[in-house]
């Protein structure tokens, strides 16, 4: 080979294209995800299979063997008052819960829009709530309404001056307020936390101007601040409705479903079908039927929930 003379640039060598290199790449990446990917496709649609073969098996614990039965199992489901009576609790509690946590989340917002000295604090000690495990807290609320040891009773006796022995976990209607006074602690500062959000972008020179023409609190409230956090408020409702419909936890704590089955929620009565009375085919029946009704309300919500956006 011939020597570069001194101050001479050597030829510059062509670089190779890296095609294969590239592919490479992308074939490692998809073999880093792909044990991830491939545990949770497992775990979700596995489970979604074997409930599809459970609904029209006779899959009992008590019975052996897995008979095809078809419809049976939904026909049994639909045909049992209990269902039918869950699903009514479900509601009732369900818009119970949203509309007060709604109404007092607004309140506590617009009270805490304002800047004073202390908001911070007050804002920490108000969602606190929201950290605790609604087990924890259906047993602190079970401790303050149990009677005759829990001190609510002797508490509003000393306000009235005359004795209070309400059984709130056990007589109705005392233990469906029970559960919406534990489940509106918990989780109106939810509502608040996201109200608020929306109550501070609002633009200060909008209320400046509503002030200079003279616009009543009143008119100002529906007219200007409500249109501007309707979409949070949509937001709230959204996601809080669609936790709010499998309420389990403090139903299980406590009432247990009673008396009899008084508080049965449509998550508690597929739990005492399923895990209690071990009808398998029965509980996934009603979950699949729960599940539709649930999509239903997803859809419509959620359509709600974008369309600001589209237009």
């Amino acid at each position: 080979m011939a020597d570069v003379a001194l101050g001479e640039t050597p030829p510059s060598i062509p670089r190779r294209n890296l095609p294969s290199a590239s592919r490479s790449d992308r074939r490692f990446k998809w073999l880093l995800v792909a044990p991830a990917a491939l545990l949770i496709l497992a775990i979700s649609i596995y489970p979604l299979i074997f409930s599809i073969w459970v609904l029209f098996v006779n899959y009992d614990f008590q019975i052996p063997g897995h008979a095809f039965v078809g419809l049976k199992n939904f026909e049994q489901v639909v045909s049992d008052p209990v269902a039918r009576y869950s699903l009514l609790v479900t509601v009732v509690l369900t818009v119970s819960n949203v509309l007060i946590e709604l109404l007092l989340g607004l309140a506590v917002a617009m009270v805490m829009a304002r800047s004073f000295r202390g908001r911070g604090l007050i804002i920490s000690i108000l969602i606190v709530p929201l950290f605790i495990s609604p087990v924890v807290v259906g047993q602190a609320w079970a401790l303050l309404l149990q009677r005759p040891f829990g001190p609510t009773n002797y508490l509003l006796g000393q306000l009235l001056g005359q004795e209070v022995t309400i059984g709130w976990l056990t007589q109705f209607p005392y233990n469906f307020i029970a559960l919406v006074l534990a489940d509106v602690w918990q989780w109106t500062p939810f509502m608040f936390v996201i109200l608020l959000a929306g109550l501070t972008a609002i633009p200060p020179h909008v209320y400046e101007a509503a002030e200079l023409d003279g616009v009543g609190a009143w008119q100002t409230f529906w007219h200007i601040t409500i249109p501007y956090i309707s979409p949070m408020i949509l937001l709230a409702v959204t996601f809080r409705l669609l936790d709010a419909i499998r309420l389990f936890d403090t139903i299980f704590i406590m009432t247990g479903g009673g008396p009899g089955t008084q508080t049965y929620t449509a998550s508690f009565y597929l739990y005492t079908i399923g895990f209690a009375q071990f009808h398998l085919s029965r509980a996934t029946a009603g979950s699949w039927i729960f599940l539709i009704l649930t999509l239903l309300v997803i859809i419509f919500l959620v359509r709600r929930l974008l369309k600001p956006e589209a237009n």
